[in-house]
């Protein structure tokens, strides 16, 4: 299966939490439909991205990268590569790259949907972002990557200013499957 399948399907099957997400669900439909490189970062008018909340193994703290570009407190996350075959994949290599952490287990997702702007293509293009979450096991410490300013471990309720709804909606959705499984 393709990944652009795989996004076809895991958005036609995802049961959205919100009035806005299934806006942003049904969206995400239509541009796959009419883009087959949709899942590319030279898909100019946006382009599809995967972005993990990385807790802690209780499931009470999360990972965030201080954001080079963004100046925010983010989850993890980034662009499909042409070896990725599923979005759950995407979710966790990126997790796994940005946090140098082996061994996340990725929880069943996705958890929710953003679209952001970014800057891609000039002057903007957008991320159609797939959210999932995932668990670092008991011990788990983070190794900063070329792709961060930082890494820390924040309570999932003590998010910083610095960041946004969208994560902290992430993060709070993340701990909750993680107390339920």
């Amino acid at each position: 299966m393709s990944l652009h399948r795989d996004a076809q399907a895991v958005l036609a099957g995802w049961v959205a939490p919100t009035p806005e997400e299934e806006r942003l669900r049904e969206e995400f439909l239509t541009h796959l439909r009419g883009h087959e490189d949709a899942m590319w970062r030279e898909c100019a008018p946006g382009h599809l991205t995967a972005t993990t909340a990385v807790l802690s193994h209780d499931g009470e703290r999360v990972l965030l990268t201080l954001h080079p570009k963004a100046g925010m407190w983010l989850p993890m996350g980034g662009h499909c590569e042409t070896s990725d075959t599923t979005l759950a994949q995407v979710a966790l290599r990126e997790a796994t790259e940005e946090s140098g952490i082996a061994g996340l287990t990725l929880l069943d997702g996705p958890l929710a949907l953003d679209r952001h702007k970014v800057w891609c293509h000039p002057p903007h293009s957008w991320h159609l972002d797939v959210e999932y979450g995932a668990v670092a096991p008991p011990g788990a410490e983070a190794v900063i990557s070329d792709e961060s300013l930082d890494l820390r471990w924040f309570p999932v309720e003590e998010i910083p200013e610095l960041s946004d709804e969208a994560t902290r909606r992430l993060a709070r959705r993340a701990r909750s499957l993680c107390r339920t499984a």
